[in-house]
């Protein structure tokens, strides 16, 4: 298995806080030996190039590994070598560590620990927008989850078969998104097939090659696999042209001409196409596809758990027939074994309103880009009928065989579970229970300057220096202002909705549920909270906000990162003075626990916020958050959804206000500095967040 590269020192960059760090001993069972077999290379319907293995919305891990270990462990008692499940437990990193996962992260022998969660449900169901929410929020917790959605891989599929283009002068075909698929002519057509024996004449319907491979009953014991290319048969829109793969790719060729199919000819590829007769199960050749592209995903992703230290993979798709869930049951089954965690996550919309908000949003998304609103809306309806012939909820079928799954229903307004078994499990199901899709504003920003922040000294509890005073007093108008600002922008977003939609629409409405008697579904305003951590200089920082205007709440979750026994320290002091931690703490911050009573380190700061994020995101109101560096870091690591190795060196500077606001396919963020001069703050146009390169005072 392939190690990862070596991280690169981090620069050195000023923190309110060092953490004691904590070196992970060389594990006795790092041999080789100890490791699962390495998986076996497969052709895909994407073609067989490593860089297009997998797709993702997800970023790559850079966590170091855990120690190799093998996925099972025999029993040390001396009256039997049988094999035994492992116990599966709680794993935290930064609060547990074991001898094989002293870093607290799940091990890659730890099979039963790690989770493969199965999305199901009927397109415009906000599936896609869960599988984010969840990733960022698990990832956050420090535990690898990646996204794995079929819809991607399809879009790619179809875009490389459907749409062949001829060269005029050659008459070969070539696919122009894919520069490193293989160009096919008449000639080079018919000395391929006649390079092995032929099998049996091709029938009307579709063979679907299975990971890019014949089935193994046309192989004879120890044949390699046959050439990429096959003739898979008529196709079913014109009968008359032959459907074949070359390189794990779908193609349409004309026997009789030697003529590639061309974007002329629609009715050659329409079943290749995004339109809805592309998911008619009736459509057997295009049903072929995107059950194997669904197959391929998922061994992608089985890949990402079992070699390559993921702990919990989203499988992104419909899923919504019980032939596929079995399906995908037996392969996870197959490869590895009956240990690992599946749950099945189905989301529903029963309310009208939610599920014509959804389905607007969808008109914005890659399958209608650029298309009349009114035109994709109806192709996108025909495409949901077609998949409601053949949809099948969760319910008796997974009770009755003992299997784990959870049903949201209208975003959270009613959520059943059933046989919810392990740790990452029951989290993913908490969090479930507790966001919502309600639009309004996240706020988070450090206290002002302190008496502290000018001499230099890390911790304490000082009072805010002139400089801080005249900061929480802009901040608090600023808010007022901004706080009416988004009402207007709201009330007339509610105006300009049209169902069903108009030409030019393009501000679809955020996907909310309003139970009966909340109003008309129309805009009312909002309450705010602002949240302040138990120190001085936070609280001192929103002392302006008039507490019947704003909600203000102190919580000991968001005070700043303890130093332990170097409170009231310079960065200066502790490099002269503990040279050795000093440098510990500049090679590793995020693991780094400061020394002494009270010390902390940044996991401990995610540990102890993370109810505050549950809060935030369970809440419909606006929220300020007046906070410290490290806790500010640590927040906008959640939002932004940052990389691990980001988080303690984010550039967090005093006097500058971020602005998150949720939307259905992401998070809008703003960022203001505050201006001395006209005491107001200036919005910042394309700011993005960095890391800090030197150490400073502030």
């Amino acid at each position: 298995m392939s190690q990862r590269p070596p991280q690169s020192e981090p620069a050195q960059t000023e923190d309110d806080h060092a953490t004691q760090h904590r070196q992970s001993a060389p594990s006795k069972f790092g041999d080789d030996n100890f490791l699962p077999p390495p998986p076996v290379p497969r052709q895909n319907a994407l073609g067989s190039n490593s860089h297009r293995a997998c797709l993702s919305d997800t970023p790559a891990t850079t966590a170091p590994n855990s120690p190799k270990m093998p996925p099972r462990r025999q029993d040390s008692g001396l009256s039997s070598s049988s094999t035994r499940s492992r116990p599966t437990t709680l794993d935290i990193p930064g609060l547990t560590k074991s001898k094989v996962s002293p870093d607290g992260r799940i091990a890659q022998r730890d099979v039963g620990s790690k989770l493969v969660i199965v999305m199901v449900g009927l397109p415009a169901r906000g599936k896609s927008y869960v599988t984010k929410k969840m990733a960022r929020y698990l990832n956050w917790l420090q535990h690898d989850t990646k996204i794995f959605n079929v819809g991607e891989k399809r879009r790619v599929a179809t875009t490389a078969s459907a749409k062949p283009t001829p060269n005029a002068h050659s008459g070969e075909i070539s696919f122009p998104d894919f520069d490193h698929m293989r160009q096919i002519t008449p000639a080079s057509l018919d000395h391929m097939l006649n390079q092995r024996p032929l099998l049996d004449s091709p029938t009307p319907t579709a063979k679907v090659l299975v990971n890019g491979m014949l089935p193994s009953d046309h192989l004879g014991t120890g044949d390699l696999p046959p050439p990429a290319l096959d003739v898979l048969g008529p196709s079913d829109v014109d009968p008359g042209l032959q459907t074949c793969m070359v390189d794990g790719h779908y193609a349409t060729y004309v026997p009789d001409t030697g003529t590639p199919t061309t974007n002329g000819n629609e009715a050659s590829h329409d079943h290749m196409d995004h339109s809805a007769s592309f998911f008619d199960p009736d459509n057997t050749e295009a049903a072929g596809l995107r059950e194997q592209l669904a197959m391929e995903t998922l061994d992608e992703l089985l890949d990402f758990l079992l070699y390559q230290n993921g702990s919990v993979g989203i499988f992104d798709a419909t899923n919504s027939t019980l032939d596929r869930r079995k399906n995908i049951v037996n392969k996870i089954r197959q490869r590895a074994g009956p240990e690992l965690g599946v749950l099945f996550l189905e989301s529903q919309c029963l309310d009208d309103n939610l599920l014509e908000s959804n389905m607007r949003l969808k008109l914005s998304g890659p399958d209608y880009k650029d298309q009349d609103p009114g035109i994709a809306l109806a192709d996108f309806r025909k495409r949901v009928a077609l998949y409601e012939k053949a949809y099948v909820p969760l319910g008796e079928y997974e009770e009755k065989n003992n299997m784990s799954y959870v049903q949201m229903i209208d975003v959270g307004r009613k959520v059943v579970s059933h046989q919810i078994r392990g740790f990452l499990s029951a989290q993913t199901v908490y969090y479930l229970l507790n966001f919502n899709l309600s639009p309004r504003q996240i706020w988070i920003t450090r206290h002002g300057e302190s008496y502290d922040n000018v001499s230099g000294k890390i911790g304490g509890d000082s009072d805010l220096s002139p400089t801080g005073l005249a900061y929480a007093s802009a901040l608090t108008r600023f808010i007022h202002s901004e706080r009416k600002a988004w009402d207007i922008r709201q009330q007339d977003r509610a105006a300009s909705t049209h169902f069903p939609p108009q030409a030019g629409d393009t501000t679809p409405p955020n996907p909310e549920y309003i139970a009966q008697g909340d109003g008309d579904g129309g805009h009312t305003s909002k309450s705010f909270c602002v949240w302040t951590s138990m120190l001085k200089r936070s609280i001192q920082t929103a002392q302006y906000f008039d507490e019947d205007d704003f909600d203000i709440k102190q919580m000991r979750m968001l005070d700043e990162l303890n130093a332990g026994a170097m409170e009231g320290l310079t960065y200066d002091e502790i490099k002269n003075k503990h040279p050795a931690e000093y440098e510990i703490r500049r090679k590793d911050k995020l693991h780094y626990r400061y020394p002494g009573a009270g010390g902390e380190s940044y996991l401990d700061i995610i540990n102890r916020l993370r109810a505050v994020i549950v809060e935030v995101e369970r809440m419909t109101d606006h929220v300020l958050l007046v906070g410290h560096r490290s806790v500010a870091r640590v927040l906008l690591a959640y939002f932004k959804g940052l990389k691990r190795e980001e988080v303690a060196d984010l550039d967090v500077p005093l006097g500058t206000l971020y602005m998150m606001e949720p939307k259905p396919y992401g998070v809008d963020f703003k960022a203001y500095r505050y201006n001395p001069r006209t005491d107001w703050f200036d919005h910042v146009p394309d700011y993005q967040l960095r890391r800090a390169t030197i150490f400073t005072a502030a």
